[in-house]
């Protein structure tokens, strides 16, 4: 049996991190369906194909980590260090006996010790960066953690939206929708939206610059 293990919205401001696991036999089902790295096919194509791993698969788990619960564990260990305890929790389900792991560390070796460190049986762990476009397996899971998290910020976002009449965006620092509707939000309401990582720079400096502007008009 074999199992690949990826990740989604480590990076985003908003909305939680996602993390599956998937278990095959082997990978022969996975190339006859040309499962790729999520980033790479389009959001069409990635339903489709999360809807046919999730029919074939000998078994799958998905972990949704709240941006709250980031925040909480943030306080006593690095977002590697939440990939590294989420990661080994799937694997622990899942009992392959080789895994496939898309590194989150810069170190890809020390990312696959510090998971089995953490696990009660010895699997063999293979973990490499961009594991999900080199190994079918790992863009399986790659495409189960994407198209969970796209979902969830769907329903987010039409919770969100309505109360600001404006688009929410991806939920990325970077993106300038997503920049201007927390801005927005921040100074209507005098607080970060919820689903917001407030241990993220960008939640920061928002409520930064509300308590700045509240002095100034003070």
């Amino acid at each position: 049996m074999i199992c690949g293990v990826d990740e989604a919205g480590k990076g985003p401001v908003l909305g939680p991190l996602v993390i599956a696991g998937v278990i095959f036999e082997d990978d022969s089902e996975l190339a006859s369906l040309n499962v790729r790295d999520s980033k790479k096919i389009t959001p069409k194509r990635r339903e489709f194909l999360a809807k046919k791993i999730k029919e074939r698969a000998v078994k799958y788990e998905i972990l949704v980590i709240s941006a709250s619960d980031i925040d909480d564990m943030r306080k006593v260990m690095t977002l590697n260090e939440i990939e590294v305890n989420a990661f080994s929790k799937a694997i622990s389900k899942l009992k392959p006996d080789i895994c496939y792991v898309d590194a989150a560390d810069v170190n890809e070796e020390r990312f696959g010790r510090n998971i089995l460190s953490k696990l009660s049986f010895r699997p063999k762990i293979i973990s490499k960066h961009k594991a999900d476009d080199i190994y079918p397996i790992v863009g399986a899971a790659s495409i189960l953690a994407k198209t969970t998290r796209d979902e969830i910020v769907r329903k987010i976002a039409v919770d969100l939206e309505k109360k600001l009449n404006l688009p929410l965006g991806s939920g990325y620092p970077a993106d300038p929708i997503t920049k201007k509707f927390l801005k927005i939000w921040v100074e209507t309401y005098g607080e970060l939206p919820p689903h917001v990582r407030h241990s993220w720079k960008t939640a920061q400096k928002l409520m930064k610059e509300s308590k700045m502007r509240t002095l100034d008009d003070f």
